[in-house]
């Protein structure tokens, strides 16, 4: 097999200085809003595990009720409310995240009415139900079935137990779960030939890393920035086809002695792997530091773990200047174009005609990618 890209060089020196941005709280992205004036209200039961319902615990309707997930029996309280708000009520009160809280676990219930973001869900694609305040979904507590579950806010995983039906024409504003720009069918047209190791969920568990990814700006800058990213790896990878450097010749050549931490998992141990094929032990030590992983001693979870390889792409395109003058987010948040990209990932390989080929590739790849997604590529397309 050839090499993945010719990108290696670039990076055994531009990564070096790479310090970590600071990362902003955001909430989770809405793809579709709806006004509360134009929505028509609809109601009707919200089902999860099982084929069961969630509703008021023991039908109560006082503040601070529980909502838990127990057989349709026709309660009145499993009769939900989509007035098209943001809200989903029975009983005249809210579910409600308790005290507005972010944290894994935080009970969900019904409280009064009072407009506050912890009132305020979102249904995905997926058939998540997220609060975008905490950017997390409504969970069934240690992924029971069993009547009396209680219902809480988690990590969106993709679990069964984060997955839900609510009626037909529901009123809700829509979105992806972790605020990406795209969903995972249009992530599988993009990727038809990709290897399974990088997975949609892998990327979605990756957006935690650095919340303004894909997040900053109107609709359509945040989609070309998400088809930016996914262009440039996907050319990095063969179309998110190789995991790992393909020369293995060039492995035990990653490893910088000069660093007063040394190559601890071995000389040949930092060779490329990943979306953006990271290498170098100064590389796998700085990105290990921002992201809170330590790979400088354990660099083989970048090809066993799907999310931790995501997050080193996504550590690259926010953090590096490379070869040029500002991070690739920078580039396309700021409209400079997505030839500023290809110059920050590989300008002094690629750029100033000295290989149009690669160049070309790059574009070729964003310009359907920029399709799929139904926006513009917008301008300065090479570099």
């Amino acid at each position: 097999m050839t090499t993945v890209s010719s990108s290696r060089t670039r990076r055994r020196v531009a990564l070096a200085s790479i310090l970590p941005l600071a990362t902003i709280a955001s909430g989770l992205v809405l793809a579709n809003t709806h006004a509360a004036s134009a929505a028509t209200s609809v109601t009707g039961q919200i089902t999860g595990l099982a084929g069961k319902c969630i509703g008021a615990a023991g039908g109560n309707t006082t503040n601070g009720t529980a909502i838990d997930l127990y057989s349709c029996v026709g309660d009145a309280t499993q009769q939900w409310t989509f007035p098209g708000d943001g809200t989903i009520r029975t009983a005249g009160k809210c579910m409600d995240v308790a005290g507005a809280g972010t944290a894994d676990g935080t009970k969900v219930q019904l409280y009064d009415c009072n407009g506050t973001p912890a009132q305020q869900w979102v249904y995905s694609s997926e058939h998540d139900l997220v609060n975008p305040h905490a950017n997390k979904c409504l969970d069934l507590k240690d992924n029971s079935s069993a009547d009396f579950t209680v219902t809480q806010i988690w990590t969106c995983t993709g679990g069964a137990n984060q997955k839900w039906t609510v009626p037909s024409g529901s009123t809700l504003p829509s979105a992806d779960p972790g605020g990406f720009m795209v969903t995972e069918a249009q992530f599988n047209q993009m990727f038809p030939s990709r290897n399974s190791f990088y997975s949609y969920s892998g990327l979605v568990a990756a957006l935690s890393a650095y919340s303004q990814f894909a997040t900053v700006g109107s609709d359509t800058v945040r989609k070309q920035e998400a088809a930016a990213f996914l262009a440039n790896v996907s050319h990095e990878t063969g179309g998110l086809v190789y995991i790992v450097e393909q020369n293995t010749a060039n492995y035990p050549y990653y490893c910088g002695w000069n660093q007063p931490y040394g190559c601890p998992a071995g000389q040949s141990a930092y060779y490329g792997r990943g979306p953006i094929q990271l290498s170098w032990n100064f590389n796998y030590k700085a990105a290990g530091d921002a992201l809170g992983i330590d790979l400088l001693n354990n660099p083989w979870l970048v090809q066993n773990d799907s999310a931790v390889a995501w997050k080193t792409g996504i550590w690259f395109w926010m953090t590096s200047t490379g070869a040029g003058t500002m991070t690739a987010h920078n580039a396309m948040v700021n409209s400079v174009g997505f030839g500023e990209t290809i110059r920050t990932i590989n300008g002094s390989l690629e750029c100033n005609g000295a290989n149009p080929a690669q160049v070309q590739s790059r574009v070729d790849a964003y310009t359907r990618f920029t399709q799929i997604l139904g926006v513009p590529t917008g301008s300065n397309l090479y570099c």
